[in-house]
């Protein structure tokens, strides 16, 4: 037997031993579809399935950074027991079930006593978070997926400056990857570099420092803290509308986004949610004593009284916190649902929960950009359309060149959640994210109408017409679609 057949049995041996191997160890832990798209990978291409799934296979953070987040969780579960609030009597019977659940899953108490204020223009969003820290005290705590220093931002890192400059202490954080791919990285950092700023990445990958992880594990999350008394949060990233990028501003194509503005106690979890952040990527445990937090809202805003349950998730908790409270809430609709997402690109469950509603006879539409700003998420989330059509589910297309970035939905006129989360297989399982579940019909009622404006302009997308779409489209959206599920 010469060498090149040596050579050749030992291959077909590797490859039907790791297939072997695959098989029983690929599927613990995951979903049947997750595991069995890894394993049709691995079978038609070994070597590139293997080493895709040793960098993408796992979600886990590590040991040492789970330990500090674990330490961390324990104490902001602990200290925020104080702001817990009875449920209160005119909601609807399933919210207290509801918010037993949530906090189960992350130890966050429902809060009343808050202010809700909704910022769907960019640049008003801008300048409400400059006012907010132009009037700090203390500190300053800023946290985004992505950040850029441009026309818009630099009025944001002046304020950051001029409260440093008064004494206020500024901590900031912002996602390595999300950020580093924004063009003006650079310049941020040597601004920052300059700065009193306290500056962090988070999830940073850089494997000549000894930090290296998964790399598509991302911190999703997007908040402004000022003294404890005022809070930001929502779909917006710390950038110019275009993402500065060339192609967009050719094309005339921005982001349109829903920022939320809160004032009450709700403000202390959210807080308390970027110290648990701040440990996991510096070690250092902040101080999140909830009973010193003035709970009384410092001005008479918007609506009074609402009540407010911060749920986190992420890859350190055990559950997927966001999937739970969606598919809980949708399965509760009586009479109609409202969706909001630049990527819907559901898991078994949740696609359930959405189209049984729709077949109950629950009024359930769904507002999704007419042009995807990426590829494959694009293709993937046209997939199930046909499905989402069938069962009876409206879909409004946010016109192009505009991407619809805000991500809320609402149930009923009773609750509404809103935040930083998607409603994709990333955000549910890879993503850290947030959201505000926000039992208050006032502020169901003028998420209404954020929605109405965009049925306004969208058009609506009707079976027969999605059906003549060319046959070579439907083959890339189906192949998309197993992509998705690479977990």
């Amino acid at each position: 037997m010469d060498w090149s057949t040596v050579v050749s049995v030992a291959a077909v041996v590797a490859i039907v031993a790791v297939n072997i191997a695959a098989i029983g160890i690929i599927p613990e832990g995951r979903r049947p579809q997750t595991a069995m798209a890894w394993l049709i990978l691995i079978v038609f291409a070994p070597l590139v399935g293997l080493l895709a799934f040793l960098f993408f296979g796992s979600a886990r953070i590590g040991h040492q950074r789970h330990h500090r987040l674990t330490s961390a969780n324990a104490v902001i579960a602990r200290e925020t027991q104080v702001l817990a609030a009875e449920v209160p009597a005119d909601a609807p019977d399933y919210l207290a079930p509801i918010v037993r659940l949530n906090h189960r899953l992350a130890s966050m108490p429902l809060t009343r006593g808050n202010h809700v204020e909704l910022l769907p223009d960019y640049q008003e969003s801008i300048d409400e978070m400059i006012a907010a820290i132009d009037g700090a005290t203390a500190r300053v705590h800023v946290e985004f997926y992505i950040m850029a220093l441009d026309e818009m931002t630099t009025p944001f890192f002046d304020a950051l400056d001029r409260a440093t400059a008064r004494g206020v202490t500024v901590r900031v954080l912002f996602d390595h990857l999300g950020t580093r791919g924004i063009p003006g990285y650079r310049d941020l950092r040597r601004r920052l570099a300059t700065s009193d700023i306290d500056w962090h990445l988070m999830m940073p990958l850089l494997p000549l420092r000894g930090r290296f992880r998964r790399p598509d594990l991302r911190n999703h999350r997007k908040l402004l803290v000022v003294d404890d008394v005022v809070g930001f949060t929502g779909s917006l990233n710390l950038t110019h509308p275009s993402y500065n990028k060339p192609r967009n501003l050719a094309r005339g194509r921005e982001w349109v986004e829903l920022w939320l503005r809160v004032e009450g106690p709700v403000v202390a979890t959210i807080d308390a949610l970027f110290a648990a952040d701040w440990a996991l990527e510096t070690s250092e445990v902040l101080d999140v004593q909830m009973h010193e937090v003035d709970q009384t809202p410092h001005s008479p805003r918007d609506t009074v009284d609402v009540s407010v349950q911060l749920v986190p998730s992420g890859p350190g908790f055990e559950a997927e916190n966001n999937l739970r409270l969606f598919t809980s809430l949708i399965y509760c609709a009586q009479e109609r649902i409202s969706l909001t997402s630049p990527y819907f690109v559901p898991d078994e469950t949740l696609l359930y929960a959405v189209t049984t509603a729709a077949q109950r006879g629950v009024a359930v539409e769904l507002f999704v950009s007419e042009e995807a700003d990426q590829f494959m998420v694009g293709h993937a989330q046209a997939s199930y359309y046909r499905e989402l059509l069938e069962a009876g589910v409206r879909i409004w297309l946010y016109p192009a060149p505009f991407v619809l970035h805000a991500k809320h939905f609402s149930i009923d006129d009773d609750v509404a959640v809103v935040g930083t989360s998607n409603m994709d297989m990333r955000s549910f399982a890879l993503n850290y994210e947030m959201s505000l579940m926000i039992a208050d019909r006032e502020v169901v009622r003028r998420i209404r109408t954020v929605e109405d404006s965009y049925r306004v302009v969208s058009r609506e997308l009707l079976l027969d017409a999605w059906e003549r779409r060319p046959r070579r489209t439907r083959f890339v959206d189906n192949a998309m679609r197993l992509t998705a599920t690479l977990q």
